[in-house]
């Protein structure tokens, strides 16, 4: 396959017929599908499925970060998106996907987590994302990150009693969003650069860099996967395609509130 996929490359074409800086088509966001959550999303690049919940909970601070909230992405993997995902924990690169996916968030300062705070060093609101792959058909990592910006977007804060407990009621408080973070994923196969990878291409891939971005020129974060290698210039150029292609990703989050 890895032979076939570098031999029609040297056409300028993909198995699905894509250019090498084409994003699968269609790119779906639909919001506010899980009602038990405070915020959800699903998402859709091409025929990769991501079901995406955020859940609130008060809990206590970490030490160093008294007066912050604090954020965790977890996401699972089962037979539902593809037979090859087995029961039981994530294995290490679902792990790794979640773990991109918070570090675009993170590094971002997407969430102001002093504004979760409640009481400094007692208490302060959690945020949890939770991701669940319906279809895998390549790049979990890209349809992760949509997913989770999307149900951020949707998220309300939750109602609470005078005890400070939650009620299972949501008020109109949105969460406080600085940023929006976009997330494109590139694979290397031999020499050659290929963006929003299938499923096909991620197996026979050499190496693969995702890249977290917002504004007009910040760099977020990047993680560098595979046994393969990125010269210089092709990381520069990279990052150069991600910005010119982010605006592809942000059409489909303009409506999203």
């Amino acid at each position: 396959m890895k032979e076939y996929i570098i031999e029609l490359a040297k056409s300028g074409l993909r198995l699905d017929g894509r250019g090498f800086l084409d994003i699968r088509k269609p790119i779906k966001v639909e919001v506010g599908v899980a009602k038990k959550a405070e915020g959800s999303a699903l998402v859709q690049i091409g025929n990769t499925k991501m079901l995406a919940g955020v859940k609130l909970e008060i809990g206590t601070p970490f030490p160093d970060t008294p007066n912050q909230g604090t954020l965790m992405v977890n996401m699972e993997a089962t037979q539902l998106a593809h037979p090859d995902f087995e029961s039981g924990p994530p294995p290490p690169e679902i792990i790794e996907i979640a773990r991109t996916i918070d570090r675009g968030i993170r590094e971002t300062k997407m969430i102001d987590l002093e504004k979760l705070c409640i009481e400094e060093g007692e208490k302060v609101w959690m945020v949890f994302i939770d991701l669940y792959p319906l279809n895998h058909a390549g790049n979990l990592i890209d349809a992760g990150a949509l997913g989770a910006l999307a149900a951020l977007k949707n998220a309300r804060i939750p109602k609470v009693d005078e005890n400070g407990k939650p009620t299972g009621k949501l008020t109109n408080k949105k969460l406080p969003l600085t940023k929006e973070p976009i997330t494109l994923t590139f694979v290397k196969i031999g020499d050659k650069i290929m963006a929003d990878p299938s499923l096909e291409e991620e197996k026979v891939m050499d190496a693969r860099l995702a890249v977290s971005v917002s504004g007009k020129d910040r760099i977020n974060a990047l993680q560098k996967s595979g046994t393969g290698g990125f010269t210089e210039e092709e990381v520069f150029s990279i990052i150069d395609n991600t910005f010119k292609l982010r605006k592809t990703i942000e059409k489909a989050l303009g409506e999203v509130k």
